[in-house]
């Protein structure tokens, strides 16, 4: 689950030299019998298509995938897939871009690559944005488990409602998960080892999905009036700003569809761990790097859609921005979802150190460019992140707002804007003009991403400040 490449890259024998590519005959030429000049996309990779397939859609998979179904109640059936499939298209676009931009200067770090387009401030800007995306993704994960673990513990105690002891209170569980399991993980030098839980994350949310589409034939319409799980729901009344029913709305906008277009960016984001997913792919080239973004990004594709259909037509407009949680009003008890809870909870516990790791990295290369490793460094700066994420997790109100201000700000950034600014920078004017087509298409798409943004942002803005209102008129 968004799980960074932070293995370096051995040169094992045993493997062919990679061909000249045919981003270096476009954009590098190379002097005829004079030694070709060695890039990242000359490296004699070892990771087979399938394998790479398999990391990249690991790199795409988050916890996104839990407010999906949400997403889909605010927008209605029909806007939601059209809004799902552009976001996937331009995704698969935006990789486009990077790959052609890494071609020309053969750098495999995004970092870098801003450091090639702008010098410094690109690389700061990059490195800024990208520790923000992570920050975020690291808040999305505790945020589940400050919500699934007091069910879970209740669920072992057998029950049914929170009695209120300090085991049962979500911000004393992250707090003792963060101190006992990922700060520990956290310290260490390299994580190379948790790569291995990425096939493990994987599993589990194929595992997650398997389970919406059961539950989806075995529970019965939570809202009809004969039902008497309806009640769970009495103190909800008007989920979404509409009628608790068993109807599914095909067009739909509510005041919560601003988090919508968020939600479905935040889940597809994966560009930072694209170009180290390219260097150890075998026999690499931009178009076999391609095919594996398209494979990847439409096998997310489905998985996305399928979760958010089947989630929304168990729940309708009662879905809640986090959909595990939502099983928990009809049978706290329930022992499949009490299974996909516990393989949820393990999979981003062990992810949020993974992620950690390029945030310091990240620090590191802003603050301390020049130092080499020091123990005391490293400590206090995987201490000071996980403090701050805590923070974040405990004060903020719903999983939405971080899914919601983090797709709207680091998502379009890494999604539309970066690739789309490198790409015009770094690819030379005398191959590209600056009025040509694909450098026309490229701005287009970053005034796209900044149109988004703050589109975006006004209307999540607008939306907390009308709660607000409401709430200090119920007062």
């Amino acid at each position: 689950m968004e799980l960074q490449k932070m293995n370096g890259h051995s040169r094992d024998d045993g493997f062919d030299a990679v061909e000249a590519m045919e981003e270096h005959s476009e954009f590098l030429p190379h002097k005829t019998n004079a030694k070709k000049e060695v890039h990242f996309t000359d490296f004699e990779g070892k990771t087979s298509f399938g394998m790479s397939i398999f990391n990249l859609s690991n790199a795409i998979m988050g916890s996104g995938i839990l407010g999906l179904a949400y997403a889909m109640s605010n927008t209605g059936i029909i806007l939601f897939i059209i809004l799902l499939i552009c976001i996937a298209l331009l995704s698969a676009y935006s990789i486009h871009l990077l790959l052609k931009s890494a071609g020309v200067v053969g750098i495999r770090v995004y970092e870098q690559l801003g450091n090639r387009a702008f010098g410094s401030p690109g690389k700061i800007l990059a490195a800024i944005i990208i520790t923000v995306h992570n920050i975020g993704a690291m808040s999305s994960y505790l945020y589940i488990v400050k919500s699934e673990l007091p069910l879970v513990i209740q669920a072992f105690l057998g029950k049914h409602d929170n009695t209120g002891e300090w085991f049962l209170n979500g911000n004393y569980l992250i707090i003792i998960v963060s101190g006992v399991i990922i700060l520990p993980l956290a310290l260490m030098k390299r994580l190379g080892y948790l790569g291995y839980t990425s096939g493990f994350s994987l599993s589990c949310m194929v595992f997650f999905l398997l389970s919406v589409i059961y539950k989806k034939f075995n529970l019965p319409c939570l809202f009809d009036s004969s039902n008497d799980t309806t009640s769970a729901y009495k103190e909800f009344p008007g989920f979404n700003g509409t009628d608790l029913t068993c109807e599914a709305k095909l067009f739909t906008i509510n005041s919560e569809a601003a988090y919508t277009i968020p939600i479905i960016a935040f889940a597809f984001v994966c560009h930072p761990e694209v170009l180290p997913i390219y260097t150890e792919l075998r026999n690499a080239n931009i178009k076999r790097m391609q095919a594996v973004a398209n494979v990847s990004i439409l096998a997310m594709f489905v998985m996305y859609l399928l979760t958010a259909i089947f989630g929304y037509l168990t729940f309708y407009a009662g879905v809640e921005a986090e959909l595990l949680h939502t099983y928990s009003r009809v049978d706290p008890l329930d022992v499949l979802i009490l299974c996909v809870r516990l393989a949820v909870l393990v999979a981003v516990t062990l992810t949020v150190p993974v992620v950690l790791f390029p945030i310091r990295r990240a620090v590191l290369q802003i603050f301390f460019p020049d130092k080499p490793f020091h123990w005391a460094r490293h400590i206090i700066i995987a201490f000071c992140l996980i403090f701050v994420v805590n923070l974040l997790v405990i004060f903020v109100p719903s999983i939405k707002d971080i899914f919601g201000i983090i797709g709207a700000t680091s998502a379009p950034s890494l999604i539309f804007i970066l690739p789309a600014i490198f790409y015009i920078r770094i690819v030379p004017e005398d191959q590209e003009p600056l009025k040509s087509r694909p450098k026309i298409q490229a701005v287009c798409f970053a005034a796209l991403g900044f149109i988004f943004m703050i589109m975006s942002l006004s209307f999540i803005f607008i939306n907390w400040s009308t709660e607000q209102s409401q709430s200090i008129g119920g007062h």
